[in-house]
């Protein structure tokens, strides 16, 4: 996965991934990417590129558990959020539509570096820098969700009983 980088700081809620005044929305899934990160980067929808990555500082999606929220990125294109941390709901949610989130250093990250991301190698490798980051790996069964692209199809694949 290569992308360029969005960055964000600390402490971005759900709430600034899709403002809540667009929830009569969530049935209309494409218009309600068009208002992805609205109030926080008014140029997101309109200037993502597939393979994009957003980068941020700590607990990402923080707030309501918008399922909506990791939802919308992948349908701007996003590879992957990259943060220090992430609100923990926000972090299952996004597995679970097989949305990689990948916890790590993202300091030395800027605005508009390109990544390049080998999620079953855990590295980012920041081209424009010519740095590499190196993360702790995900659970197997993390890991298959997100190769599957969800857990629903993980689920139709391997079936209820893979969990027990």
């Amino acid at each position: 996965m290569t992308g360029r980088a969005w960055k964000l700081g600390d402490n971005i809620s759900t709430d600034e991934i899709t403002p809540g005044r667009y929830m009569s929305l969530r049935s209309n899934l494409s218009e309600l990417a068009k208002h992805t990160l609205e109030d926080a980067r008014k140029e997101f929808s309109s200037s993502v590129r597939t393979g994009d990555f957003v980068v941020a500082g700590n607990n990402f999606g923080m707030g309501s558990s918008r399922e909506h929220a990791p939802l919308v990125f992948k349908m701007c294109g996003v590879a992957a959020v990259l943060a220090q941390s992430f609100a923990r709901i926000f972090y299952r949610n996004a597995i679970n539509i097989g949305l990689p989130a990948i916890i790590c250093d993202t300091t030395k990250i800027d605005e508009g570096d390109k990544l390049e991301l080998h999620l079953s190698e855990n590295v980012l490798e920041n081209l424009t820098k010519g740095t590499t980051i190196r993360f702790p790996a995900m659970s197997k069964t993390m890991e298959t969700i997100l190769t599957e692209g969800g857990l629903i199809a993980y689920v139709e694949k391997y079936g209820d009983l893979a969990f027990s």
